[in-house]
């Protein structure tokens, strides 16, 4: 049994509005299962594919109060672009942010509901991913993080050390989800989480029972109107167990 990282959830007060900005922001094209529910991912993809770890973004009512923990870092192809995408993704609403980053290469930006994300400068590594380089969470112990996600799901880990830990799928396909080490700690539930999903003919229950044994825990939710499970990693990280499919 395993899962694999399918797509980021992330909260909104106006979830039609934020889909519309990603959407353009990644050149993605934009969809609904229901109200409140906008779900984004690349024109002619078939979910679930590792070439992309899609969005889902839902409406809820409660504002932002704190950094968030997982965040989008977007690739570029050269300095030029760089600019160019910072200028362009200006003009869709986003702000300059800081986060405390001094004086680096990339660009540090929040969407309009204020969503931290970082425009990348041109790396090697990320010429591949399409134009979500990284997923990255932030965490105390990337070595913890990385033996649970690594045996959480079926990607490889390809970096581990004190300050970060850096995993891809296994099919050398898509974004790499990476865990960065920090000083903050987690103080309110994750406006922006993780979604898993096992394979099919893999059953939700014992999933979720492996994951516990690997050091999930269950976050004290009602859960019984919905399909899916909702467990916290290691540090307390919410995230779906989705249907297997």
């Amino acid at each position: 049994m395993a899962t694999r990282l399918v797509q980021i959830n992330m909260k909104a007060q106006d979830d039609s509005a934020l889909g519309r900005f990603w959407a353009e922001a990644l050149g993605w094209g934009v969809d609904s299962e229901g109200p409140g529910v906008t779900n984004l991912e690349p024109v002619g993809f078939s979910y679930p594919d590792p070439v992309a770890v899609c969005i889902d973004i839902v409406a809820r009512p409660e504002p932002k109060t704190v950094k968030n923990r997982v965040h989008l870092d977007l690739a570029t192809t050269s300095t030029a672009h760089q600019a160019e995408l910072v200028a362009r993704l200006k003009d869709l609403g986003a702000t300059l942010a800081d986060v405390g980053q001094g004086d680096v290469p990339w660009t540090v930006m929040a969407d309009p509901e204020g969503n931290e994300f970082c425009v990348l400068e041109p790396r090697p590594v990320y010429q591949d991913t399409g134009p979500v380089a990284a997923v990255v969470v932030d965490c105390a112990d990337p070595r913890e993080m990385a033996r649970f996600w690594g045996r959480a799901t079926d990607w490889t880990v390809h970096e581990v050390t004190d300050g970060q830990a850096t995993m891809r799928s296994a099919q050398g396909v898509g974004p790499y989800l990476e865990f960065v080490r920090t000083s903050d700690a987690k103080s309110v539930w994750n406006r922006v989480h993780l979604d898993v999903r096992p394979y099919p003919g893999d059953v939700l229950e014992a999933e979720a029972d492996r994951l516990r044994a690997l050091g999930a825990t269950d976050p004290g939710i009602d859960q019984s109107a919905i399909s899916w499970t909702v467990l916290a990693d290691p540090e307390g990280n919410e995230f779906c167990l989705l249907t297997p499919a």
